[in-house]
């Protein structure tokens, strides 16, 4: 359509306006979605709640330099160009990854996205001495940030990032890192919390509002760059609903149009009720992280004790069938599987590797959460890992908390939290970063990343600083197989179940396609009239 085009149309529209009765305002279109999330995530930039802030409020109000492709279905999602266009290693230097800027972004305040802006975000997560340096964005992004050194402006569009180490998976790491308007930051006087309170990103939702506790509301951003993700509705409410019960009837009520993670004994009443339930593999793992300095879980007899121990079919059951039984920690389909040691349920040989262990009965403390994202059913999921494993000789005290205080004890590490000898914290596995090398890399041992029980091995250190500094990717397939075969035979964590991500919505929700991936795009959603 041309200018002269559009500036017919809209001034015959002003005038049909002016010659017709007034008419009744559109309906505004909401989607209301009930979170397993026990209160609102953090809207300061990087979320909290775990990957489900990320979901939900992180992906909605921000973008980071790289995004996830989150358009399909039928693959597993990978990343793709965001708040950058493009990337690429500087000839001259392998720890030096240059990222050209997407040019016309605005941020929701009106003012323009900089390089200089990228570098005072990273400022933020990394620099003590800056003013607008906040504590507990360091705290969410550190783990991302292991392999940081520096930042620059090499111009108004492009930004440097130099790293310690040569590190070739570095732009997956960048997508976890929220990019905030310095000039918001700035009127507030760099208070993250009154940030929180009406915050600016560049993200396809703005902030409407919030009721600290109950709802997070949020609009249709009109002016988002990818006008190919301009959301479909008008508002976007979320709700923290902890209890799946609870999000049942909400959904069954009308309450909300949307329920992440249904009862599976509430899925076929969801279904005869004419709800959409939806399911799809993903990068899941529900898992427990182990203790390697402290407690019997030091001895890899006892590790694989406890793999034996498990009937992981009964999960599955449990689960309704919406699982994947989880014998390694990645799912077979991962290119990188290989051929690992499979725990197949064995209680007899469980109870003999406890004897000649000396563990018997052995006593351990799990630290496990009510509800939380990727968390399935967590409570009745570990009354039966501890049914299973008190059947071979183990003795298993449970320790039940609120699901941010479970991920504060996993960023804290298990040195803050003795007595403590595994953590029950469902993981991402939808990169090599994510999947394998934050549970066994020395140089990620909590607090500086996300190895909680430090689980220390030179060989195994050795592997993932070869991946590190190769860009062939035949030879990084291979070394990423050897390091997955070699976690499963050392057992360096308890695996149960793989999740299938199922959600629940209603008849009225449209043109969602869920990926496969932690996170979804929301913005293609129609809400049909009632």
């Amino acid at each position: 359509m041309t200018k002269r085009l559009a500036s017919f149309l809209a001034g015959f529209a002003v005038v049909a306006a002016l010659a017709t009765p007034p008419a009744k305002a559109q309906t505004e279109t909401v989607l209301r979605i009930a979170m397993t999330a026990g209160d609102i995530p953090l809207t300061a930039g990087i979320p909290d709640q775990g990957f489900e802030g990320w979901r939900f409020v992180g992906y909605q109000l921000y973008d980071s330099l790289v995004l996830w492709d989150l358009s399909r279905s039928d693959v597993t999602a990978d990343i793709k160009p965001g708040l950058a266009t493009s990337w690429a290693i500087d000839p001259t230097n392998s720890r030096r990854w240059i990222f050209q800027l997407r040019q016309g972004v605005r941020f929701h305040d009106g003012s323009p996205l900089t390089a200089a802006d990228i570098v005072w975000n990273f400022d933020r997560f990394t620099k003590e001495s800056a003013p607008q340096f906040n504590a507990r964005q360091f705290a969410f992004a550190r783990v991302y940030l292991g392999n940081f050194e520096s930042i620059e402006a090499v111009d108004e569009h492009t930004v440097a990032i130099t790293t310690k180490q040569t590190d070739s998976l570095l732009p997956y790491n960048m997508s976890f890192l929220m990019m905030v308007s310095p000039r918001r930051s700035a009127e507030v006087g760099n208070d993250a919390d009154a940030f929180a309170r009406n915050p600016s990103g560049t993200g396809p939702y703005r902030f409407s509002r919030m009721v600290p506790g109950e709802r997070l509301e949020m609009v249709r951003n009109t002016d988002y760059w990818d006008t190919a993700r301009i959301p479909r509705h008008d508002r976007l409410v979320l709700l923290p609903m902890p209890e799946a019960s609870t999000r049942t009837a909400a959904l069954l009520s009308g309450q909300v149009d949307w329920i992440e993670a249904p009862a599976p004994d509430a899925i076929p009443r969801l279904r005869s009720s004419r709800m959409q339930v939806v399911t799809n593999a993903y990068p899941h793992n529900w898992a427990y992280q182990l203790n390697f300095v402290e407690g019997p879980f030091a001895d890899v007899r006892v590790r694989r004790a406890a793999n034996y121990a498990l009937n992981r079919p009964d999960f599955k059951e449990m689960l309704g069938g919406v699982a994947l039984e989880a014998y390694a920690n990645l799912p077979p389909s991962t290119p990188y599987y290989g051929n690992p040691t499979r725990y197949l349920y064995d209680p007899v040989r469980a109870r003999a590797l406890l004897q000649e262990a000396g563990c018997m009965p052995c006593r351990i403390t799990l630290a496990i959460s009510t509800s939380g994202s990727g968390q399935m059913q967590p409570l009745p999921m570990n009354e039966l890992v501890k049914a299973q494993l008190e059947a071979v000789g183990f003795q298993v005290t449970l320790q039940t908390m609120d699901w941010n205080a479970l991920l504060q004890m996993g960023r804290e590490g298990r040195e803050r939290h003795p007595g403590v000898h595994g953590i029950n914290i469902s993981r991402s596995l939808q990169d090599p970063f994510n999947g394998i090398f934050r549970f066994v890399w020395s140089a990620q041992n909590t607090p500086r990343g996300s190895n909680w029980g430090h689980y220390n091995s030179p060989e195994m250190d050795g592997l993932i600083n070869e991946v590190l500094s190769t860009f062939d990717p035949a030879r990084q397939l291979a070394l990423l197989t050897e390091i997955h075969e070699k976690m499963t035979n050392e057992a360096v964590m308890l695996w149960v179940v793989h999740d299938l991500n199922p959600r629940a919505m209603s008849p009225r929700v449209r043109g969602f396609v869920q990926a496969q991936s932690w996170f979804q795009d929301l913005t293609p959603i129609t809400i049909a009239p009632r």
